[in-house]
């Protein structure tokens, strides 16, 4: 039996990147900042949202896309806070943008202010797809171990923040806050550092002031490439 190789000079992830960049400056155009908010499985990402929420209500308007491979049981935590959509995979450890774009034709977002899309638990997949996201942040728990950053640098080194979670819990684990932070700044200089303790609110205040930030950044540059078009 023979084989034959064939080579396909095809990129197949450029129509997934291209339907993530329109969706991507369709949400911009309307104010809304996507979040994509990524972590190995437990590290905090439900509860960092729900913390959210809470500190924003009344202020800002936020819904969530929740990715799991299995169950609603952390869209089930958020409804009472905020609008939410659950994406299923079935089993596949990562989001993609046509699950994305399923989700929101469930979810109104023309009076959303910021879009956070709560991917699957994996460091590895959800690295490589673009979800149409403005900001990619990764959380590392502090029960996870300060090396992680240099086992997986493509987390790292694509995201915009880094959330260290969980902080309460550092007097009980061998833990180094600045270990972590070197390790991750190896990979991504410019990546900006968040500690936060969900529970009890710490750095909750400050965690929120850098995506107001992010969204003010955001209608700017939409201001400006609107007034290019028109003149």
């Amino acid at each position: 039996m023979t084989t034959k190789t064939i080579t396909v000079q095809r990129d197949v992830k450029a129509e997934l990147r291209r339907q993530a960049e329109e969706l991507r400056q369709h949400l911009g155009r309307q104010g809304t900042l996507v979040i994509n908010v990524l972590s190995s499985p437990g590290a905090g990402k439900t509860s960092l949202l729900q913390a959210t929420a809470e500190h924003w209500a009344g202020r800002h308007r936020m819904a969530v896309l929740v990715g799991d491979l299995e169950t609603d049981r952390d869209a089930q935590r958020l409804a009472p806070h905020c609008p939410v959509e659950q994406l299923t995979t079935g089993g596949a450890c990562h989001l993609e943008i046509p699950l994305v774009k399923q989700g929101l034709e469930k979810l109104s977002t023309a009076d959303i202010d910021f879009l956070f899309i709560e991917n699957v638990g994996n460091l590895v997949c959800p690295a490589s797809h673009d979800l149409a996201e403005h900001v990619r942040v990764v959380l590392l728990s502090v029960t996870e171990g300060d090396d992680k950053p240099g086992k997986y640098p493509k987390m790292f080194r694509t995201s915009q923040a880094l959330v260290i979670s969980k902080t309460d819990l550092l007097p009980h684990v061998p833990f180094s806050v600045d270990a972590a932070i070197d390790d991750a700044h190896q990979i991504q200089p410019d990546l900006t550092v968040l500690p936060i303790c969900s529970l009890s609110k710490d750095g909750i205040a400050q965690w929120c002031q850098f995506l107001e930030g992010q969204r003010h950044e955001l209608l700017a540059r939409t201001v400006i490439g609107e007034s290019m078009v028109t003149t």
